[in-house]
């Protein structure tokens, strides 16, 4: 896990290395560990370093081949890299470190771009092939690594981060208000190449493309996913399909355990979490010979409100393990001055308090591991968020399959009849809420269809990439590299090659899951429908500890000369939340938290300070 940035000067003039330099100070959070650049003519590489995989100095970067031919940034880990070691080892390749930095150029060698479909891991890469001239750029299937890049005043320019393009006098100075207003009303973002901030975009998930002196020559997809639209799979298979998965995601997980440095666990409460936390002390176990009791350390977000805390689900996982449990209890206390470091290493303004969770448990486990496993992409793949329910039921309509409607419908309704009431509220007060910006925005399509198509989208566009995002930067923000094995590609597409109902049965969200693990997961986590993972209590805090700055930020001129939002109004629709005549939603803070960013990076005329 690395920072990396780079440029190509497109006229063929020499790199401006102090830029380069300034690219990479602004990266020094995500590889404290060490720092190079790498100067060929017109293209520059630079690289801080995060070390995981072999802490010498071979693991150094910007890496270069045996006839130093070829040039590396790498961010990311190979999980399988060992296992490709030995393969190029036996068609001739020599190593001189045991990195999975090295193989990645060995691979480039033997299989030139092909070399990212034998890859099993999370990467954003720049590989500079000085005898094509070529820039070699590429991104993970399903996008866990950041790869941003501009090309202003005849350079190309890359970063892990948006803040490093920004050193550029020329990227990013104004917003890109097609993308604000898209989160504003729909909360949406990374569903498109484009970026809040104008020029600046990113390269897709499963994407590579090709640099050279007329900039970018190939941009290619070399992967994608194809969701199973079948409702109904043979009963008598379930026990077959639950083993086969539970199999291919302990393997999952001992591949991402894969490390030189202590690893930790995100521990929620919820049933995913739970699950890695599990299998993972059933991995450690297995390869400790003398039956060490503390040896996994997991890392969980608690609240004194009884409302949102998690604490007896974390205590009967950590009862069941004998784990070293560490808790973190996010306030309001040091809330906004923390906030303002967490626009500053999001880039970006985020939708929900809830990332204010996460950056807490990622602050705690800096303070004992170097690496954690979270459980991030289930949903998305196993349909455990209740919205999928509806999709679910209306594919089943549309086949005229309306028994087995009525009876996934009736199981909605005895799991999840809570959901049912907020969900209709919340849908009035969304609405209503929308009509406070001063422009529209297209609606984006995510429940529209039946589940496959609603999985299909969350997964490439409207919310994995975004939760990601999340992912990458509340962990590098203390210099933790987060692993996501439910994304293991393997685990992806078998996933995704399964009917519906293994997924969603009988109001049962995540079906398959629950099954593998049973008699190995508690009960009392595995059967759990009231999901939250590492929630906040959103609404209680800004009805009350954050009320009196969220009203100055109201009052102030620069909100009010925004033209965004009609600012009297949403200050009235606060207002009527604050005295319990209008519910709450998450609208409210997506409009504070973008005054915030405005402030942040921009000058009140809407220009970049």
């Amino acid at each position: 896990m690395c920072g990396i940035a780079g440029q190509v000067v497109l006229s063929g003039n020499p790199v401006d290395r102090e830029l380069l330099e300034r690219m990479s100070a602004l990266l020094v959070h995500r590889g404290p560990d060490g720092d190079g650049i790498y100067i060929d003519g017109n293209v520059g590489l630079a690289h801080r370093r995060l070390a995981i995989i072999d802490l010498s100095d071979a693991g150094r970067q910007p890496m270069p081949n045996e006839d130093h031919t070829l040039w590396l940034v790498f961010n990311g880990e190979i999980y399988n890299y060992r296992e490709l070691m030995d393969e190029l080892a036996s068609r001739g390749h020599r190593f001189r470190s045991k990195t999975d930095s090295e193989v990645v150029l060995h691979a480039y060698e033997e299989w030139g771009t092909d070399c990212l479909t034998r890859f099993n891991g999370m990467w954003a890469f720049a590989l500079w092939d000085s005898r094509r001239r070529g820039l070699f750029c590429a991104r993970d299937r399903l996008g866990i690594k950041p790869f941003y890049y501009a090309v202003a005043d005849g350079s190309f320019l890359f970063a892990s981060e948006i803040k490093a393009l920004r050193a550029h006098p020329a990227v990013g100075r104004q917003p890109n208000e097609a993308m604000l207003l898209a989160f504003l009303a729909w909360g949406l973002a990374d569903h498109t190449d484009e970026t809040m901030f104008d020029g600046v975009r990113q390269l897709p998930p499963a994407h590579y493309m090709i640099v050279t002196h007329t900039g970018i020559e190939e941009c290619e997809e070399y992967w994608d996913v194809t969701l199973n639209p079948a409702l109904h799979s043979d009963v008598h298979a379930d026990g077959a399909v639950a083993g086969a998965f539970l199999d291919l995601l302990t393997d999952a997980v001992r591949l991402h355990l894969r490390s030189d440095v202590p690893v930790g666990t995100c521990l929620s409460g919820g049933l995913d979490s739970s699950t890695l936390t599990v299998l993972i002390n059933r991995l450690l176990r297995e390869d400790n010979t003398d039956g060490g009791t503390e040896l996994q350390n997991t890392f969980s977000a608690c609240f004194d409100d009884d409302r949102f805390d998690e604490s007896p689900f974390i205590d009967i996982v950590v009862d069941h393990t004998n784990v070293r449990s560490h808790l973190t209890y996010p306030d309001t206390r040091t809330i906004w001055d923390d906030l303002s470091h967490l626009l500053y290493i999001n880039d970006e303004p985020f939708a929900a308090l809830t990332i204010y969770s996460q950056y807490c448990v990622m602050r705690e486990a800096r303070k004992e591991v170097k690496v954690v496993l979270d459980g991030q992409g289930a949903d998305e793949l196993l349909a455990g968020y209740i919205a999928y329910q509806f999709c679910h039921i209306r594919g089943m309509i549309r086949q005229l399959l309306l028994i087995q409607a009525l009876r996934e419908l009736l199981g909605m309704l005895r799991h999840h009849r809570s959901f049912l009431a907020y969900a209709v509220s919340q849908f009035f007060a969304r609405r209503e809420r929308r009509n406070l910006l001063r422009a529209g925005s297209h609606e984006y399509p995510r429940y529209r269809g039946t589940l496959s198509e609603a999985l299909k989208i969350d997964l490439t566009t409207a919310n994995l990439p975004y939760m990601l995002h999340w992912e990458d930067r509340t962990s590098m923000a203390f210099s933790i590299e987060a692993r996501v094995p439910y994304l293991d590609y393997r685990v992806v597409e078998f996933l995704s090659s399964l009917p519906e109902d293994q997924k969603i049965r009988n109001g049962i969200t995540k079906y398959v899951l629950r099954k593998a693990v049973k008699g190995i997961v508690p009960d009392a986590i595995r059967c759990r429908m009231d999901k939250k993972g590492f929630s906040t209590p959103e609404e209680v805090w800004m009805k009350g500890d954050m009320k009196e700055r969220i009203l100055e930020i109201f009052a102030s001129d620069h909100f009010g000369e925004r033209p965004y939002w009609d600012a009297e109004r949403v200050r009235q629709n606060y207002q009527d939340f604050l005295d319990g005549k209008a519910p709450y939603s998450s609208e409210l803070w997506r409009i504070v938290c973008t005054e915030l960013w405005l402030r942040q990076f921009f000058a009140p005329t809407g220009r970049s300070t």
